[in-house]
């Protein structure tokens, strides 16, 4: 009898830990994460592209997002004409919080203006406390899906006290 309490005892723990990662032993606990966060997700692997600038320059642009820290985070490494940034995507208390390392020097963060399930749109999230007429930074971006492995990104920057558009055309490559 004392046996068989064990052994049920021990495979209950057994299932119920299954798919949490561990390192040593500690248990990093069960991984939820928002539809935002989810919908970023399925930009998971490499992506190359054009980036077309508001003053018509077309440059080359890539980007590799990698999910990490036990799935709680994905690190997107961003090529745009040879220069490299870096953004982070993690959910705090069930929303999606973005920051991005530009370089133009600032560190916007953003929060979800608009989602649904071919789209994601952020916005400017005004805790870094950044002023458009002095500091240059990216005030938005937007993925829309436009084929199982295409998408285009949208983006608006401060750039010297104006606002200017610009977009990506990408396709996954990895």
């Amino acid at each position: 009898m004392k046996l068989n309490l064990l052994t049920g005892i021990l495979l209950t723990s057994l299932i119920t830990n299954a798919d949490n990662t561990t390192i040593g032993d500690v248990d990093m606990g069960e991984v939820k994460n928002s539809n935002a966060f989810n919908q970023i997700k399925k930009m998971l692997g490499k992506w190359e592209g054009k980036l077309y600038q508001e003053s018509g320059v077309i440059v080359d642009t890539s980007s590799e997002f990698k999910l990490v820290s036990n799935g709680n985070t994905i690190v997107e490494k961003l090529v745009e004409d040879g220069v490299e940034m870096m953004t982070t995507y993690s959910d705090k208390d069930g929303e999606l919080v973005i920051k991005h390392y530009c370089a133009l020097g600032t560190e916007p963060m953003f929060t979800v203006a608009t989602l649904d399930k071919n789209s994601i749109q952020l916005k400017s999230d005004p805790t870094p406390g950044y002023d458009p007429k002095v500091n240059n930074y990216v005030e938005s971006i937007g993925w829309t899906f436009t084929g199982k492995d295409t998408v285009k990104v949208n983006a608006s920057l401060n750039l010297d006290g104006e606002l200017q558009n610009q977009y990506s055309l990408i396709n996954k490559v990895d």
